[in-house]
């Protein structure tokens, strides 16, 4: 019984923790490149992007549970990618981002080529 308690409570905590944000992306250095493959200063899109899709995608956008982000630019247009982040796609439910953080997020990682 015991453990089945702390399989419980350590499959609760990483699930938890898997959807935390993390608000400090302001603290970090820039990438000195335009099309960084990280959130560090790239503004509101990557801020919005790291608090809300890099627990699947990763902060470096090189994937885990989500697909790898790194060059989805050079697959998909930002009406594309606008379209997957509003109505989902594989195992990615609907309506993560909406509106105005859709679109910013998307035209960011259109840039990713």
């Amino acid at each position: 019984m015991k453990m089945k308690w702390l399989v419980l409570v350590l499959g609760t905590s990483l699930a938890l923790a898997a959807c935390g944000g993390n608000d400090d992306a302001a603290d970090k250095e820039p990438a000195s490149e335009n099309n960084e493959t990280t959130t560090a200063g790239a503004g509101d899109a990557a801020k919005i992007y790291e608090n809300k899709c890099s627990s699947c995608h990763a902060v470096n956008l090189e994937g885990g549970v989500g697909p790898n982000l790194t060059q989805v630019g050079s697959k998909l247009s930002k009406a594309d990618i606008e379209k997957v982040i509003e109505n989902g796609q594989g195992g990615m439910p609907p309506g993560i981002l909406q509106g105005k953080e859709a679109s910013m997020v998307a035209e960011w990682l259109a840039g990713h080529k």
